[in-house]
């Protein structure tokens, strides 16, 4: 579970993100119009990106209380919480309208959905089980 608070000026965004401990998330999304930065004020988080093409490598690090994090504008990136104590965060954006793509909700919860052929094909899975993801709830998975 997490919580986000957030609050925007002068063409920023400031976001206070609370995650759970044993497994608070924040998933796999996007910003296409905004650089993030993360300080941490309470706890720990295991936190990544991964790099666009062609390398698509994925770059993870444990923070601290006081570390800062930055993501660059449109990667995917994501925050979780392993710990078993509150993680909290602040998150600066450089746009006051960052927009945000969270990567299971635009994949697999899209009314009218993506043809489950498409996605079998893509992620390379069985169709059932594309058509069992896009059952799912997708906008409460925090």
């Amino acid at each position: 579970m997490f919580n986000k608070y957030h609050g925007s000026t002068l063409s920023h965004s400031l976001v206070q993100i609370k995650c759970a401990p044993y497994g608070g998330l924040n998933p796999p999304h996007t910003h296409p119009r905004a650089i993030e930065i993360l300080v941490v004020v309470e706890g720990t988080l295991y936190v990544g990106f991964v790099a666009s093409n062609p390398e698509n490598r994925l770059f993870t690090i444990v923070i601290y209380l006081r570390d800062v994090v930055m993501f660059p504008v449109g990667l995917v990136h994501f925050q979780f919480n392993k710990g078993n104590t509150n993680a909290v965060v602040f998150a600066g954006l450089s746009s006051q309208n960052s927009g945000v793509i969270t990567i299971a909700n635009v994949v697999f919860s899209l009314d009218p959905t993506i043809n489950p052929d498409v996605l079998a094909k893509a992620f390379q899975l069985d169709k059932n089980i594309v058509k069992q993801l896009q059952f799912q709830s997708w906008w409460d998975n925090n």
